[in-house]
């Protein structure tokens, strides 16, 4: 009797270390997640949810969980797992934030970066708020919780438990992570670009052919209607692509294999 007490209070004692571990890790990544954890959310909600997503990953890993080392006290073990959910959370909130680059570059080319500027919690255009929230609408109507849940799983196999990455290495992601959202952001952002080159010739030529025009009342209302169509009709293009490079940022946090 006593050895099957013994028994189930060790068993008790791993599942509640295991829970804890795995909260820690989806806790730290729900503090900077995109979507699920929006500053909009209550705090309640995002609890609950993430209070769900650990009852979900952790009989998964469970059977393959290693023992906690002799050497390492609960306290760093324990840090461990917070920093590994902060880097799949900010890989995925780094995804994100390149909406919000291509959106203060193409109203920036547009002449729209005033329009409803501070409308928003967070000072930036309109034009990146609005890709941002339809950008995580797709994520989310794509079934963001399934695809996190997995995210979560295949965590362990990239930062197991109980291992903290060597700060070269996670200097050398943070650096990579950050060069790739500003490459998305200038690639989403191309075609506004393209035509405030093009119309910024145009205007040049023809103040050079009738000085006495004033081109910039002439081309001010062009270049601010032609930036909300060109938005119009380039959005249902964009948004796939950089749902695809999302989807690429939740099968791999720590770059391609």
């Amino acid at each position: 009797m006593m050895a099957a007490l013994a028994s189930l209070a060790d068993a008790a004692q791993l599942w509640l270390a295991a829970s804890m571990a795995v909260f820690l890790r989806i806790g730290a990544c729900f503090l900077v997640l995109p979507g699920l954890g929006e500053a909009m959310i209550p705090v309640r909600v995002r609890l609950c949810a993430a209070l769900a997503f650990a009852t979900i990953v952790t009989p998964a890993i469970l059977p393959d969980l290693p023992p906690m080392p002799d050497a390492m006290p609960p306290l760093a073990f324990f840090l461990t797992e917070a920093v590994a959910g902060l880097i799949l959370g900010l890989a995925l909130r780094l995804t994100v934030h390149a909406l919000q680059i291509a959106g203060s570059i193409a109203a920036q080319a547009t002449s729209l970066s005033q329009i409803m500027g501070g409308a928003s919690p967070d000072p930036q255009p309109a034009m990146g708020a609005l890709w941002m929230l339809a950008g995580m609408t797709l994520a989310v109507m794509a079934g963001l919780h399934v695809h996190l849940a997995e995210a979560f799983l295949r965590s362990y196999a990239i930062l197991p438990i109980g291992t903290l990455p060597r700060p070269h290495d996670l200097g050398g992601w943070g650096t990579d992570r950050v060069a790739a959202s500003f490459g998305l952001a200038l690639s989403l952002a191309a075609p506004f670009l393209l035509a405030s080159v093009l119309y910024n010739v145009a205007l040049g030529v023809i103040n050079k052919a009738m000085p006495q025009l004033m081109v910039a009342f002439v081309g001010a209302p062009a270049i601010t209607w032609g930036g909300l169509f060109l938005m119009l009709i380039t959005t249902p293009f964009l948004l796939p692509v950089w749902f695809e490079a999302f989807r690429a940022a939740l099968a791999y946090p720590l770059g391609p294999p």
